[in-house]
């Protein structure tokens, strides 16, 4: 078997698995697939990483607390990202077969810009923790910091697409919603 086959036959199994999933759950939380929630729900992730953001904060100068404080909005993420993902359908994540043109130029465009977005936040607590490790008086605190940060900046960037998605998508249709 040849790879393009190989690649061929997993596309074509990712695009089958996307619409039995998108047929099971394209009719839950059917109040919340409006643009004004799908909204809230963009907001909520971002006061969530602004969360994770100051929780590292807290980790610099205190180990024994900040660790513990990184579990809330991680276990608030969680739930958040789920509904997001299902009350926008997954665009961001469905693949090529599943979209039509217009469907597949606005996901790549959001990628594009959450690739962006990963590298430039990302590379922020990368230069920190170079640059941190030159120096003997950094705590302990600064490389756990460093890599939460970096861990919120993959978060961020992975979940940009979908947010910007969902932030930009308009209301679903009367006759589609039902």
């Amino acid at each position: 078997m040849s790879a393009t086959d190989l690649l061929a036959n997993y596309q074509e199994f990712r695009t089958r698995r996307f619409l039995r999933n998108e047929a099971r759950t394209g009719a839950w939380l059917p109040g919340w697939r409006t643009r004004s929630r799908r909204r809230a729900l963009v907001l909520a992730l971002a006061a969530l990483f602004a969360a994770m953001v100051a929780v590292g904060a807290v980790c610099v100068g205190n180990m024994r607390i900040g660790p513990l404080l990184w579990m809330v909005p991680v276990l608030l993420f969680l739930p958040t990202w789920t509904v997001l993902q299902v009350v926008s359908s997954r665009q961001s994540d469905a693949p090529r077969n599943a979209l039509d043109e217009y469907e597949v130029a606005e996901r790549d465009a959001a990628r594009s810009i959450g690739l962006t977005v990963t590298q430039s936040v990302a590379i922020i607590p990368a230069f920190a923790l170079v640059i941190g490790a030159s120096l003997e008086s950094l705590s302990v605190g600064f490389g756990y910091a460093c890599g939460l940060w970096t861990i919120t900046a993959l978060l961020i960037g992975g979940c940009s697409p979908a947010m910007i998605l969902a932030w930009n998508r308009p209301d679903p249709e009367p006759e589609a919603a039902l």
